[in-house]
């Protein structure tokens, strides 16, 4: 595996236990559809949260959660949609990014934005 994807890997599992923390539930990690995928899906109270993670070892390519650009969004919308679909799930829905900077010793620096955006529909 190449290091950008452990980085990845061992940051979504960093997010995972910051979310775990802060009372969230998880539903689905790395739930794919096709050429879709959602990092994870949480759910938090009565919201059904999908989540994309982002984790960089340093600023060179700009914030981590920068990276979550309207490509990025629109992907996650299209497979939030059909996940709801599959589930005929009905009730409120929110986007998270969490964003992470992870140093050298492996210490984590977690931004947890919640409703990071909203699907834009044309």
């Amino acid at each position: 595996m190449a290091t950008h994807q452990i980085i990845g890997s061992d940051g979504e599992q960093a997010a995972l236990q910051y979310l775990l923390q802060q009372h969230h539930y998880l539903v689905k990690q790395n739930w794919r559809y096709k050429h879709l995928e959602v990092d994870l899906i949480m759910k938090d109270g009565s919201e059904l949260v999908f989540v994309e993670v982002k984790t960089r070892s340093g600023g060179d390519f700009g914030l981590p959660y920068e990276a979550v650009n309207w490509q990025k969004q629109r992907k996650l919308s299209q497979a939030a949609t059909i996940y709801i679909r599959q589930h005929r799930y009905e009730g409120e829905i929110r986007f998270d990014i969490v964003s992470i900077f992870v140093n050298k010793e492996k210490k984590y620096n977690i931004r947890h934005i919640k409703d990071a955006f909203w699907p834009r529909y044309s």
